[in-house]
């Protein structure tokens, strides 16, 4: 389908005047999943589809087909943890039989469509969770944990953004 300004804009201004409205309406809780690698240091990621389209989210104007930016953002959070704890695990000779890791992000999309200046365009909150099986002890779940934050590339990206340059060249 082509998209140009008209059709984006006219796509977009219902979900521009719901949220106007109705200011929950447009906070959205994205999700993504994870199961622990049962041989080995790996993480599979529940994305339904081996390529991964980037679009528009529903709540923007898209149809639901594509995976939105939060999406990709949430499940590289979920691959990056499930690999650092599944290495700090085997580093640590604990002893992990599998487990799950999710996560879940709030985001505002009156941000995200100009609809409102104040709202942040991005996640509001990001939720983590492991589950773990193994018999572990309550210290050595905590140690985990804290070393499992202290290595996740993308968790430390988050929690710390990392400086960076932003420039637009002809192709």
């Amino acid at each position: 389908m082509t998209m140009d300004a008209d059709s984006l804009r006219a796509l977009q201004a219902p979900l521009k005047d719901k949220y106007r409205e109705a200011p929950d309406a447009a906070l959205i809780t994205l999700r993504a999943k994870g199961r622990l690698g049962e041989e080995g240091v790996t993480c599979k990621v529940e994305t339904g589809r081996a390529l991964a389209e980037a679009g528009l989210h529903p709540a923007t104007g898209g149809d639901g087909l594509s995976l939105c930016s939060g999406d990709m953002l949430l499940e590289a959070l979920v691959a990056c943890a499930g690999v650092t704890l599944k290495a700090v695990a085997t580093a640590l000779a604990l002893p992990i039989t599998g487990g799950t890791v999710s996560a879940e992000g709030d985001l505002d999309f009156r941000g995200t469509l100009g609809v409102a200046k104040d709202a942040p365009v991005g996640f509001r909150a990001i939720r983590l969770h492991f589950a773990v099986e193994g018999d572990l002890t309550e210290e050595q779940r905590a140690t985990l944990l804290k070393l499992t934050e202290r290595y996740c590339v993308v968790y430390q990206t988050l929690r710390q953004p990392a400086a960076f340059t932003v420039d637009l060249v002809n192709a």
